[in-house]
């Protein structure tokens, strides 16, 4: 039997593991816990009533986070000319064509999002097995393939997160900082809940949102009565 060390023991004390609690209570429980010495990064899962191995049933899209992430993006942008001086002047920390597409494939990814313009997407698209994997392979649905780059970047460094359903059918993302208040921690969560569902692929069945948890880099996790975040 593994042993459970004293933080994980004194972190659930309280919170009873069957019984779901509104977003304010988790919200409240996920604060008192965080108490690692970092700020710990807060982190939403939801278990949804889909099955992406069926392509109408995938659920993928982007979250602009009312209060921000929390997080500092490495943000490259994958462009030429003008366009890779407005990438510059943006805030973009790398930019590059043929150049920034070598150094991908010989394993140099010092970036956390990328995006591109439509006119790169036939050099970048080389790319697939390396950025693909890695969920950061630029996307037309999630606004990373565009002319826009302005716009795209100061996404990306303002706290817009992408989310993807995994094979079971989870979604997960982090939705903010335990040093975060209360008050923008669920706004932040609320947001992230509402695009998920603005994202129900037709394919899907029955109960769409069907379980919701929070939980800290280093706390427990808490079970939410989805019917607090949802339409919130």
């Amino acid at each position: 039997m593994a042993h459970i060390g004293k933080r994980v023991v004194n972190g659930r004390e309280g919170i009873d593991r069957t019984k779901l609690y509104s977003l304010d209570q988790a919200v409240t429980f996920i604060k008192e816990r965080a108490n690692a010495k970092f700020d710990e990064t807060v982190e939403i899962a939801m278990n949804l009533g889909v099955d992406p191995r069926h392509a109408d049933q995938m659920v993928r899209g982007v979250c602009n986070l009312p209060n921000g992430s929390g997080r500092t993006l490495r943000v490259a942008v994958f462009a030429r000319g003008a366009k890779a001086e407005e990438a510059k002047a943006a805030g973009a920390d790398i930019v590059g064509a043929e150049e920034l597409v070598e150094s991908v494939q010989k394993g140099e990814i010092n970036f956390d999002r990328c995006i591109a313009t439509p006119d790169m997407m036939g050099l970048v698209g080389r790319l697939g097995k390396v950025l693909g994997p890695r969920g950061l392979m630029p996307n037309p649905r999630v606004g990373t393939v565009t002319m826009d780059v302005t716009s795209a970047v100061a996404a990306s460094k303002g706290g817009s997160v992408e989310f993807r359903v995994e094979k079971a059918g989870i979604v997960h993302a982090a939705v903010g900082k335990a040093s975060f208040s209360a008050e923008k921690l669920s706004e932040n969560i609320k947001a992230f809940v509402d695009s998920v569902a603005k994202a129900k692929p037709a394919g899907a069945k029955g109960t769409y949102i069907q379980r919701v948890a929070l939980s800290s880099t280093m706390g427990p996790g808490v079970k939410i009565e989805p019917n607090t975040v949802i339409g919130g």
